[in-house]
C-alpha cells in the first residue's frame, strides 16, 4: 500500500519537473563540420536523461548520446526533436529552439 503512494509521488514529481524546465535546443558544428544538435536543460537525473536521449535517437533513427546533462544527436534534428519532446509532454513554451 504504502509502495503504491510512493511511485504516485514519484511520478507526480516528475510531471512537475517538466512543468518547470526550460528546455534550449540549438545547433553546433563539430569536427569536420557535422551538425550535432544539442537538447540542454532536461531533468539532470541520469536515468531520466538516458531515456529521454534513447526514445528521441529511437524515433529520430540517429545516433547521439546522454553527456553532461545534455542530450547530443547526430544530425540537425531541431524541429523535430521539439515534436518528440512535446510528445513526451513537455510544454511547448517551454521549449526553445535556437
Amino acid at each position: 500500500m504504502l509502495s503504491d503512494k510512493g511511485s504516485e509521488f514519484e511520478d507526480a514529481l516528475r510531471e512537475l519537473d517538466k512543468s518547470e524546465v526550460r528546455i534550449v535546443i540549438r545547433l553546433e558544428t563539430r569536427k569536420f563540420r557535422k551538425p550535432v544538435t544539442m537538447i540542454l536543460g532536461l531533468q539532470k537525473e541520469k536515468h531520466d536523461l538516458e531515456k529521454v536521449a534513447r526514445d528521441l535517437k529511437k524515433k529520430l533513427a540517429t545516433g547521439g548520446t546522454a553527456k553532461d546533462g545534455g542530450i547530443l544527436l547526430q544530425g540537425d534534428h531541431r524541429d523535430d526533436v521539439r515534436d518528440a519532446l512535446m510528445r513526451l509532454g513537455y510544454q511547448a513554451s517551454l521549449i526553445e529552439v535556437q
